[in-house]
């Protein structure tokens, strides 16, 4: 299903981004925002997809503005984290204050503090910060997944 969202939605949805990640005004008004299955295309950039009902950037968004705390990893975690791997407490070098448990995060690498997936937040950062092993992130996008891939082709695959 592919649906040009209304003014009234488009408000609806700057105002879920609010609530949730402090945006204000994300989608202009005038803009041809679209809805297509769980995923928001704008100009055939997806900005932002649903899982589990929660809303969250894509990589290439965060790319332009990574408004989400963030949880950096060492460099010899990256190949495995882009290859879909969620994150171990081993390969966490720094972790951003007042993350919540089950709060979206971006993964970013230590070198060059680019985002390379983001997940859901398995502790709090205290939680995180305690812990000695074990995955600490779930990795829900990443770069080189389906959704990467896809996200400047208006979100349809290739």
């Amino acid at each position: 299903m592919r649906k040009n969202l209304s003014k009234s939605e488009i408000k609806d949805l700057n105002q879920k981004l609010k609530e949730l990640y402090g945006l204000e005004e994300f989608f202009d008004k005038k803009a041809v925002v679209i809805l297509s299955d769980d995923k928001i295309i704008i100009e055939n950039d997806v900005m932002f997809f649903t899982r589990e009902d929660k809303l969250i950037p894509t990589l290439k968004q965060l790319l332009k503005n990574n408004f989400l705390k963030k949880i950096a990893v060492d460099m010899g975690a990256v190949p495995f984290i882009i290859k879909g791997a969620d994150i171990m407490r081993k390969g966490i070098k720094e972790i951003a204050d007042n993350i919540k448990e089950g709060e979206i995060v971006a993964v970013i690498d230590e070198k060059h503090h680019k985002p390379l997936a983001v997940g859901i937040a398995l502790f709090n950062s205290e939680g995180i910060k305690l812990q000695t092993e074990g995955k600490s992130v779930k990795n829900i996008h990443c770069v080189g997944d389906e959704l990467w891939k896809n996200s400047s082709s208006g979100g349809i695959p290739k």
